[in-house]
């Protein structure tokens, strides 16, 4: 069970140590309110608040918390588009004023749909962009349908879901003031079906020798 930021870092390792893993993947919202229905897990992918809550309760093991890194919520075009300059708030407001579709996740439930929410009323653009503006139940579903847009279109998500995305490529990180890094966890599930079996895998998502392919999927 895992929030969507993390899901081509995990099908990655996956495939890389030949390891079968199925889940879900979501906004954390959506995937905190599986678990708290019961839905089973072997493996909880969180923000780090998030799982240390989830310890204090002796629902994952304490002693199984380790973290994947941070990832910065960013700008993403399709892949033929040209890239806007958003490294400033002048050049963010431009870029989203100037684009004719706005896509990013639930502003209810993922992270990075809730910040962006915010960002735009802190850019005070929101009564210009309102019409604009698409939200999808994730960040991977947002950039789905940004690959497929059409016209003068623009996203914002996790960078791990934008570069795990084909056909829309990393514009850059949202501006000082306006930036959000996000500390995502692993840990095993206090119900896990296999505990040794899923402590293993955090360890391969978290250790020294795979850093370099979190680095690649957009960690920090």
């Amino acid at each position: 069970m895992s929030a969507g930021a993390a899901q081509g870092l995990v099908d990655a390792i996956a495939r890389e140590y030949d390891v079968a893993v199925g889940g879900t993947f979501g906004a954390v919202g959506a995937m905190l309110e599986k678990l708290d229905a019961g839905e089973p897990a072997d493996i909880v992918i969180l923000t780090r608040a998030q799982v240390v809550r989830l310890a204090a309760q002796s629902r994952v093991l304490p002693q199984s918390v380790a973290d994947l890194g941070l990832v910065p919520t960013a700008i993403a075009v399709r892949i033929c588009d040209p890239a806007p300059d958003v490294a400033s708030e002048a050049g963010l407001r431009a870029a989203l004023i100037a684009a004719d579709a706005i896509h990013f996740p639930d502003p209810g439930k993922a992270t990075a749909g809730i910040h962006f929410d915010k960002v735009l009323d802190r850019l005070g653009i929101r009564s210009e962009v309102q019409a604009r503006l698409r939200t999808f139940p994730n960040g991977a579903s947002a950039m789905r349908a940004l690959a497929d847009a059409g016209g003068r279109a623009i996203g914002c998500t996790q960078a791990t879901e934008i570069l795990a995305t084909p056909g829309v490529r990393l514009v850059g990180p949202l501006p000082p003031g306006f930036e959000l890094d996000t500390l995502y966890t692993a840990a095993v599930h206090a119900h896990a079906t296999d505990r040794n079996a899923a402590a293993a895998f955090v360890r391969k998502l978290t250790g020294a020798a795979t850093r370099r392919r979190r680095t690649a999927a957009g960690f920090r």
